[in-house]
C-alpha cells in the first residue's frame, strides 16, 4: 500500500529494517491479526548502545540526557495541560507539582508547568468572577 515492495526476499532493505526494529523491540508483529504494531514513544539507550555511538553522538546524548531546557516542546505542553487539569479539578499547586513529578516530568518542567497553570487559572477564575448577565447582551 505505501508502494514499498519486498522484492529481493528476506534481504530485502525494508525487511531488514522491520526485523532490525523487532530485534531492539521498537516494532512487534501480531501475527494472528497480521499487523504490525510500532512504539510511541523509545525507551532511553543503554549504557552499551551509548559507548558504541560515535564520540560527538555519545557527548550529545549526554548533553541531551542532563539538560532539561532540550526537553520537547510536546512534553512541555503536555505537562501545562496536565497541570492546568488538575488545578481546575481542585488541586492545590503543591499537589499539582508533586503529582507531575510522579508522571515523571522533570522537576524543572513540573514547577514551570504548575507556575504557568496556576497563572492561566487565576486568570480564568478572575474573568468569571467579573461576568455579569449584562455581558452576555
Amino acid at each position: 500500500m505505501l508502494g514499498l515492495g519486498i522484492k529481493g526476499g528476506r534481504n530485502s532493505p525494508f525487511l531488514r529494517t522491520i526485523n532490525r526494529c523487532m530485534q531492539f523491540r521498537m516494532v512487534h508483529l501480531d501475527e494472528r491479526d497480521h499487523v504490525l504494531l510500532a512504539r510511541r514513544k523509545l525507551p532511553p539507550l543503554t549504557r552499551g548502545q551509548v559507548t558504541r555511538l560515535p564520540e560527538p553522538l555519545q557527548l550529545e546524548h549526554r548533553e541531551w540526557q542532563h539538560d532539561p531546557a532540550k526537553e520537547d516542546e510536546r512534553s512541555k505542553l503536555r505537562a501545562r495541560r496536565l497541570a492546568l487539569s488538575l488545578l481546575e479539578l481542585g488541586e492545590d499547586v503543591e499537589g499539582t507539582e508533586r503529582q507531575l513529578h510522579r508522571w515523571r516530568f522533570h522537576p524543572l518542567a513540573a514547577r514551570e508547568a504548575t507556575a504557568w497553570a496556576w497563572r492561566r487559572h487565576s486568570e480564568a477564575n478572575a474573568a468569571a468572577n467579573a461576568w455579569t448577565p449584562d455581558d452576555a447582551a
